[in-house]
């Protein structure tokens, strides 16, 4: 007997043992479940053992073919009815067998239920992969057929880990907190490396990037657009249809049979699922795509799948109030509220969409899609509400992780060879939000500054922490006493006759103050004045509003700002300014300490079409690798700082090495060079494909 023929008498043998086990189990159940339930009654010793044999052959033969017309109803109901379908189907067994009591369906869909948990009980104490056993039987099935062409390229994975920074992601490696990537790079068969984000490090700029080449005029997750008066929002199903249209030219990394799951962008692919910019209801033939149900019909076919996840993110949801509490308690800062229902909100992105996204996969490779790109979320939700390198935030890794592993498990039983990818599209900076450690927000201060109504700026958290009042003094002192930047600014704007204009009037979008505009993306603050067409510049922003941009660089969370002046664009810092055409500067470099990209990126963001009249940075502090984020979160992105801008690329050590990687467009280049290097055609195009 050979090496092959004694592992698959042995894989057989497991699975043998496996159905037994199941079997016995679940009669077992079957009979406490008889002395437990008033409506359920098998009297006789032998009926609990021949309606599990029953039951099993219901959920594994009947109940697939069921759910191939039934399907719809799973996942609209998130599960649910499949336990109501599979109830229905047990009540019926119960007038198969003879003796056999089932009451009614809410009885039945318990005992469907209950015999469910055990199932996944099962699986999770002997660590036995379904896919395995799935992708076994899909794969004979395949080779029967007469599919499997060896000469195709290897399809690739792409896996995008949200908001895990380059740094973060070595020292997970070191501590065991990426057990499966440590293995990869420990063996050399994968290779890390960082890639730099733009100035806007957050997954709208990015993803685009990533997936279509171009993320030209993408200012922040969200950014105000002067001539529509509107603000975009790249998690606003709409405007990232819209965002998406503006960047695709039909030649995205996806375009030609691939497929996108759970992102912001479909990058051309024919097959998305839990993307934003195609949600079937506001975009349904826009581009004749399939809203491919493989993935969901993997994860609902097996009612284990639901009871595993539903328990797991129950888990999850004790686990965040345990955390929390435990972090009040102890006075750890910075730290920010995480009552309300942000305790299911994330129970909802670290387990549920978790788990579909790897069942689509799993379809994905079993239906041999060239390439499929996927965005796990639960780290970056986790990482702003409690650190980047807190225990629940590693948890959160180490579950990814997990799921990586299987995923990488079931692509060498895939009918088609896979290639690994695992990357993230920024990384987070850990910090103090603005609004609590300074007593107001930065649109309450732009707005205090133009001359808007005061109050109402208070952090969500000013009451709770100790001693308010010493960091405004600590603002007041800094900003009487002023920079040098601040003071040249002062005389100035004191020299100047000219006066603010009248007030504007409402718009579609909130003011600060009477035509001031404020939208801010994580650690970028982006204030428009909309009673000017196009880009306002240095000398009008001194005279209108005299006060603004020296309290701006004079302010302890501030970092730099940019804004337009007669001799182009200009940075201005606390202690210096630097002309961004001219690379002159005068003082200290403001831009010291943000990376030696900072310039370049910042002059390219000035170009854009709505690129805002002041675009702030928070500042950073090297010495405590922190800085302020706008938005109220402990760990954040968005802008240029410590640790948000470096991202990670682990990849194939056979693929040709990238070098050094600056941008989210050159990210594009590398990825689609690999798949060029692999065989993969370049795609068309829609411009090509009309000639």
């Amino acid at each position: 007997m050979t090496e092959e023929e004694s592992g698959r008498l042995l894989r057989g043998g497991r699975v043998v043992a496996r159905l037994f086990l199941v079997w016995v189990l679940v009669a077992v159940v079957l009979h406490v479940l008889d002395g437990m339930l008033a409506d359920f009654a098998l009297p006789e010793w032998w009926q609990p053992t021949v309606f599990a044999l029953l039951y099993g052959v219901l959920s594994a033969v009947v109940w697939p073919l069921v759910l191939r017309v039934a399907l719809p109803v799973a996942v609209f109901t998130l599960g649910i009815g499949s336990f109501l379908l599979l109830g229905a189907g047990l009540l019926a067994l119960s007038f198969v067998v003879p003796g056999v009591v089932v009451a009614n369906l809410r009885t039945a869909v318990l005992v469907v239920v209950a015999v469910s948990a055990v199932g996944a009980l099962v699986s999770s104490v002997l660590a036995i992969d379904e896919d395995e056993l799935f992708f076994r039987r899909a794969a004979r099935r395949f080779r029967r057929a007469g599919g499997g062409d060896e000469s195709e390229p290897p399809g690739v994975l792409l896996l995008q880990i949200d908001g895990l920074g380059y740094d973060t992601v070595r020292r997970a490696v070191r501590d065991g907190d990426l057990p499966t990537m440590a293995g990869w790079l420990v063996e050399g068969s994968h290779v890390v490396t960082d890639w730099h984000c733009d100035w806007s490090s957050q997954t709208g700029a990015s993803v685009c990037g990533l997936l279509h080449g171009s993320n030209e005029d993408i200012l922040g997750f969200r950014w105000y657009e002067k001539d529509r008066d509107h603000v975009m929002a790249c998690a606003h199903p709409a405007d990232a249809a819209e965002i998406e249209r503006r960047h695709s030219d039909g030649r995205g990394l996806l375009a030609g049979g691939g497929a996108a799951r759970s992102g912001l962008f479909t990058g051309d692919a024919d097959h998305t699922s839990m993307t934003m910019s195609a949600v079937p209801l506001l975009t349904p033939a826009r581009r004749g795509r399939s809203r491919n149900a493989a993935g969901y019909y993997v994860y609902f076919a097996n009612p284990v799948n639901l009871v595993r996840t539903v328990g797991a993110a129950v888990v999850d949801v004790l686990r965040e109030v345990t955390a929390s509490v435990r972090q009040r308690r102890a006075g750890v800062r910075p730290r920010v509220k995480r009552g309300g229902v942000y305790p299911f909100a994330r129970a909802a992105t670290t387990v549920i969409t978790r788990d579909l996204v790897v069942s689509s996969i799993i379809g994905d490779m079993l239906a041999g899609r060239p390439v499929v790109y996927a965005d796990f979320l639960g780290y970056d939700e986790v990482a702003h509400h409690t650190g980047i390198e807190r225990y629940d935030a590693l948890a959160v890794v180490r579950a990814i992780d997990q799921q990586i592993g299987r995923l990488h498990r079931a692509a060498r039983l895939a009918p088609r060879r896979y290639r690994l990818v695992v990357l993230s599209d920024h990384g987070v900076t850990q910090g103090w939000a603005f609004a609590d450690r300074f007593g107001e927000s930065v649109e309450a201060l732009v707005g205090r500054l133009c001359g808007g109504a005061s109050g109402g700026g208070e952090g969500r958290e000013g009451r709770e922490k100790a001693g308010p009042a010493n960091g405004w003094q600590l603002d007041a002192a800094l900003a009487e006493a002023g920079g040098p930047i601040g003071r040249a600014l002062r005389v100035r704007a004191g020299t100047s006759d000219r006066h603010r204009t009248p007030e504007g009037g409402p718009g579609a979008v909130a003011r600060v103050a009477p035509g001031v505009v404020v939208v801010v993306s994580g650690h970028v603050a982006m204030v428009s004045f909309t009673e000017h067409g196009g880009r306002v510049g240095l000398e009008t922003v001194e005279a209108e509003f005299p006060e603004l941009l020296p309290a701006l660089v004079d302010h302890p969370g501030v970092g730099f700002v940019l804004v337009r002046s007669g001799d182009g664009p200009v940075v201005l810092g606390r202690d210096g300014v630097l002309w961004l055409e001219s690379g002159e500067v005068r003082g200290e470099d403001p831009l010291a300490g943000y990376g030696e990209h900072a310039a370049a990126l910042i002059r390219r963001t000035d170009g854009f079409l709505h690129c805002p009249d002041l675009l702030i940075n928070s500042r950073y502090s090297a010495v405590t690798d922190d800085a302020s984020p706008f938005e109220v979160h402990v760990g954040s992105h968005g802008g240029l700082g410590g640790g948000q801008s470096r991202g990670f690329l682990v990849y194939p050590a056979d693929l040709p090495a990238p070098g050094e990687i600056v941008g989210a467009e050159a990210l594009h280049r590398v990825v689609r060079g690999w798949l060029t290097y692999l065989g993969h055609p370049e795609p068309v195009g829609r411009e090509a494909a009309a000639r």
